[in-house]
């Protein structure tokens, strides 16, 4: 895929992997799209990026139809989506976790990951060409004590990720799983605050060159799932 004149939506742009993916895509010559659920993060996000900034929350079905309404009154095109909206969860035992505690993270991680999918799928079908990309992490691949609630959200993105595969591809949609070590971000962070860089910890940055360099592969082929760790965390 050219970089260079794309049209590229992200969720979860106002921080973190979103604003780092939007900053270098943007700097390469896409116009970006970023949305989240804050107005004033996010009108800070595309302030230091270029990006547009569009508010919604991936929960919220009508604020998804909003977010494609926007792109086609704008656009009239997409050529990819980057699902990266996610949340976390307290680290629960088994015997500790609540129907709330799923509802809430699945609101986000899968079913709202969901959605804006199914609705950049109606577009890319009609257009015969498209890129979905979308952020996993590492408890995708590997369950961990107390994380029932967020590896399981991950795992049913992969999951998902693999039958969008099946789907698409005989037209010419490339779906690219992406999944993160431990990245010093605002990620899980009750004050939504940036945590600082650590030398040996992978920073948004790595995470941001990865899906640019995903969508760069000529459009003949595609990486199905790409892994980042850091080389030395220890």
């Amino acid at each position: 895929m050219k970089i260079k004149g794309s049209k590229i939506l992200i969720t979860g742009g106002s921080l973190g992997i979103g604003k780092a993916a939007a900053k270098i895509l943007v700097n390469d010559g896409a116009d970006v799209i970023i949305t989240g659920r804050d107005q004033g993060r996010l009108e800070i996000a595309a302030e230091e990026t270029g990006a547009i900034p569009f508010m919604a929350d991936v929960s919220q079905l009508d604020q998804v139809e909003d977010t494609y309404k926007f792109i086609k009154e704008n656009w009239g095109k997409l050529d990819c989506l980057v699902n990266n909206a996610a949340i976390g969860s307290m680290s629960s035992h088994l015997t500790e976790v609540t129907e709330e505690d799923f509802l809430k993270v699945y609101r986000v991680n899968v079913i709202g990951a969901a959605m804006m999918a199914r609705h950049a799928a109606l577009i890319f079908k009609e257009q015969n060409y498209g890129n979905i990309i979308n952020i996993a992490s590492t408890a995708a691949r590997k369950g961990y004590a107390r994380g029932t609630v967020y590896a399981s959200s991950k795992f049913a993105l992969r999951g998902m990720s693999e039958c969008w595969q099946a789907e698409l591809r005989k037209h010419n949609v490339r779906v690219i799983l992406i999944n993160p070590s431990e990245v010093t971000t605002a990620f899980g962070n009750p004050e939504r605050k940036e945590r600082p860089e650590r030398d040996n910890r992978l920073r948004s940055e790595e995470i941001a060159h990865s899906i640019k360099a995903a969508l760069e592969m000529d459009d003949r082929g595609f990486i199905p799932e790409l892994t980042i760790y850091a080389t030395n965390p220890w």
